[in-house]
């Protein structure tokens, strides 16, 4: 659907921690944004999208209110505010790389806390307070759940008996002297929609064509393509090792009896691919890196 004259899309983009990773993301998309050293406005070169850097722990808001038509943030963020807005679709990415992260329960190494119900009575800091809340009212536990404006993997024991903490790999919580409890939610970037944006048919075939656009992106993150020459008598053997996410693409080259191959394979398996490659016949090989897959 065409655009009217003036036709512009209001978009949220996370200022912080997911800020690098989602500009990456974004001009592998195709879309180039450019962000001034003090600025919150940034440029997009695109002229049916007016951009504008917040915090990812207010995105939902801004979205559910309207006064964004679409944004990025955390799933975790959302349910923190239990914001009413469209999920248009999740994106696999985090500050540390493609892959989910965890809110989870911490506590000393040598606390006497053991599993949730232990936080009957205790005091817990954390970012993600009225989600925390909700999750221990639904087990029963009455805890004083205190909002923590940061660093709060030393707060425990002397300023809270546990705490609630965002993690990846856990190393910051090791580091600290923290064993995870447990996990109470697992969360990923979500690109999100006002309701009454999404409503709209020109607005929801732009989110929609961006969430594609990104979504594919984020495949190419992981994924490389390889070409290669393959002759006749090579060919059934190669196509027995070759992991591909369809049917290799296989051409006849000018040269008799000879083909020219073309597959998407696994980033990382590449490095031992290619030796197996070469053993079992292949030569010319190529390998290229990918922008955008799209299935």
């Amino acid at each position: 659907m065409r655009a009217k004259k003036g036709n512009v899309l209001n978009v949220g983009l996370p200022k912080g921690s997911l800020q690098e990773a989602t500009l990456h993301l974004f001009r592998k998309a195709g879309f180039n944004i450019n962000v001034g050293s003090r600025s919150y406005v940034p440029t997009i070169d695109d002229p049916e999208l007016s951009g504008l850097l917040i915090r990812a722990q207010e995105m939902a808001r801004y979205v559910q209110d309207g006064i964004l038509d679409m944004g990025l943030t955390g799933r975790d963020w959302v349910l923190e505010q239990n914001a009413k807005v469209k999920e248009v679709c999740p994106l696999l990415y985090a500050r540390g790389g493609l892959r989910p992260v965890r809110w989870v329960v911490a506590v000393p190494n040598d606390s006497p806390i053991q599993r949730i119900r232990d936080l009957q009575g205790k005091r817990v800091a954390t970012e993600l307070v009225q989600f925390t809340r909700r999750y221990l009212k639904k087990r029963g536990v009455e805890a004083q759940v205190e909002f923590s404006w940061g660093a709060t993997e030393v707060k425990a024991p002397r300023l809270a008996d546990a705490i609630v903490e965002l993690t990846e790999t856990g190393s910051s919580l090791r580091a600290n002297n923290l064993r995870v409890v447990e996990t109470i939610l697992e969360s990923t970037t979500v690109l999100i929609a006002n309701r009454e944006a999404w409503k709209e048919p020109w607005k929801r075939e732009k989110i929609g064509n961006i969430a594609l656009l990104l979504q594919g992106a984020l495949r190419a993150e992981e994924t490389v393509g390889l070409k290669m020459n393959v002759g006749r008598g090579d060919l059934d053997r190669i196509l027995k090792v070759l992991p591909a996410m369809q049917n290799p693409t296989i051409s006849t080259l000018s040269e008799a009896g000879w083909f020219s191959l073309e597959v998407i394979v696994d980033q990382k398996i590449v490095r031992d691919l290619i030796p197996v490659l070469k053993k079992e016949g292949a030569s010319g090989i190529v390998e290229y890196p990918l922008n955008k897959v799209i299935p």
